[in-house]
């Protein structure tokens, strides 16, 4: 994937040109049919995803999320070291996504501030959608 599609993915949009660079490099894209598990509770987290296009479900206890293009999922995982997956996420259509490395979203986190502020933000907005629901 080049940086000129990936810019377009609102976590990465602000991020620097060698910034993008960097993730054009270690990022690897898959694609997934609708119905395939792409996360599983308690597995190791490897690395988080961004979905470029389709859906997935989200399916944790409390209920389950539906996200779509420009959105991400599977950080969780690796904001804590040895994390693991906390939800079950499966593609509820054809999925294309960028998968990134947990050393790689790491090093994000740690140089890119607006990556970082962008995370916060919607891991808040999340928490708030999710307390709302309880």
């Amino acid at each position: 994937m080049d940086v000129d599609e990936l810019r377009k993915l609102p976590p990465l949009a602000a991020i620097s040109d060698e910034g993008l660079e960097r993730v054009a490099a270690f990022a690897a894209e898959r694609s997934v049919d609708g119905g395939q598990v792409l996360a599983l509770p308690d597995d190791p987290g490897s690395g988080m995803f961004v979905i470029c296009e389709g859906t997935v479900a989200v399916e944790l206890r409390s209920g389950t999320l539906e996200l779509g293009a420009g959105d991400f999922f599977g950080e969780l995982a690796l904001l804590v070291e040895d994390g693991t997956r906390v939800a079950r996420v499966r593609a509820t259509s054809p999925v294309r996504c960028v998968s990134i490395p947990r050393e790689d979203f790491l090093a994000l986190v740690e140089t890119e501030p607006s990556f970082a502020l962008h995370m916060l933000r919607e891991l808040a907005r999340r928490l708030v959608e999710a307390r709302a629901v309880a």
